[in-house]
């Protein structure tokens, strides 16, 4: 009997036991399916904090200085300067002023919007757009004027999208606005990514009373150097402060790295233990083949009686429970695709959120090859009954 005619025989009888065979293919329906949406799940959320990090800049890194004691600092001029040094490997820097006043449009105090202190070259840091008005400029920063650029919330919200020339307060400074930033979000939200204000960094220390600039954002060259340029920064302020606690050189791309990391051990995890009923599928597969031994041990007899070899025999047992296995591997991964689908649609309606459940190819060629591995893994030792069966005794059965 060819391997075709084999594969037919297979299909037949799982045809002709059509509940039989699903009950017996579920364990490896519902292993699969697990694995493959687990997997998905995992690519989605790489995918959302690669996107969010995007936002923050992967190309950047956050310089936090805290100074040795007050006997040493560095300002920025000094900054400016160190990037100047290195403009092979460094690109752009902004200084970065939080300020923590409310602000005031009008009557309404409003508490959510983000107020920060940034150079001129901050939006193309950041690869921000003015849709109106300017952007901040190098004599703002010098002559600390007091002016800013709004996000396109604060422009729609309380100035009806006319906030160019319009005025609001921080602290009890009355700055006026001179550009509106694009819209950064698909919705424009109270404390979303379009609720801020950037004013001069000058100007921003000056109302904050901040003295020394104490955090810095640089741009590089080459995200593939990030790492060098990281090393560099920090070997420039080692030799400046000559102690590791005076300041902290964050960079995102690590941060993204780190946090793919532990999302992939997350997964890993999961996954392994989803894979588990892979496994107590197969020992279904294999109880259901013993079972089919025993029920067909006349025909067993008879096909011996005719000539077929052990082989023969073996083969036959081995491809059915692996085509049963791989039907339950087919089937897993429709499932799998289905409840990703499904599952990409509830995150957003239910979150909010934009993150979508995508089962890589990979992974979905590792699931069905697994269900078919399993499938002659356990169907074996059936398949090794039935040939070592005696003939004669195979006839006598009843």
């Amino acid at each position: 009997m060819s391997l075709l005619e084999t594969f037919q025989l297979s299909l037949r009888n799982i045809w002709g036991s059509k509940m039989r065979s699903f009950l017996t293919m579920l364990g490896i329906i519902i292993g699969v399916c697990a694995v493959i949406v687990i997997v998905g799940l995992g690519n989605g959320m790489q995918g959302y904090i690669e996107d969010s990090f995007d936002e923050l800049g992967t190309d950047s890194l956050t310089v936090m200085i805290m100074g040795r004691g007050s006997s040493r600092s560095v300002s920025e001029d000094e900054m400016y300067q160190m990037v100047e040094d290195n403009s092979d490997v460094l690109k752009q820097l902004s200084p970065s002023v939080t300020v923590s006043f409310p602000l005031k449009i009008g009557s309404d105090t409003v508490t959510s919007t983000s107020v920060t202190g940034v150079s001129e070259d901050y939006f193309s840091m950041k690869g921000y757009d003015i849709t109106q008005g300017r952007g901040l400029q190098y004599t703002d920063m010098r002559n600390r004027e007091k002016v800013c650029v709004v996000g396109q919330y604060l422009n729609m919200a309380y100035y009806g999208g006319s906030a160019v020339g319009q005025t609001l307060k921080v602290g009890q400074n009355t700055l006026t606005i001179v550009g509106v930033l694009a819209a950064e979000g698909s919705d424009l939200e109270e404390g979303g990514a379009d609720d801020c204000v950037y004013l001069p960094y000058s100007t921003a220390s000056r109302i904050s009373s901040a003295g020394t600039i104490s955090s810095y954002v640089v741009t590089v060259w080459d995200k593939d150097r990030i790492s060098e340029a990281k090393l560099l920064v920090e070997n420039q302020l080692y030799s400046i402060f000559e102690d590791d606690d005076a300041y902290n050189v964050i960079s995102m791309s690590e941060m993204l790295d780190t946090m793919n990391a532990m999302v992939n051990v997350i997964i890993y995890i999961l996954a392994a233990i989803a894979a588990i009923s892979l496994v107590v599928g197969g020992i279904g597969i294999m109880n259901i083949m013993l079972v089919s031994v025993t029920e067909r041990t006349k025909e067993i007899g008879i096909r011996k009686a005719l000539g077929a070899k052990e082989g023969a025999i073996m083969r036959q047992f081995v491809i059915e429970a692996a085509t049963t296995s791989a039907l339950g591997g087919v089937l897993g991964i429709l499932a799998g695709f289905g409840l990703s689908s499904v599952a990409t649609v509830v995150i957003d309606n239910v979150l909010g959120e934009a993150l979508t459940v995508s089962p890589s190819a990979g992974a979905v060629l590792l699931a069905f090859g697994v269900s078919t591995g399993i499938g002659i893994a356990f169907g074996y030792l059936p398949a090794q009954k039935a040939a070592n069966l005696n003939p004669i005794d195979a006839l006598r059965y009843d």
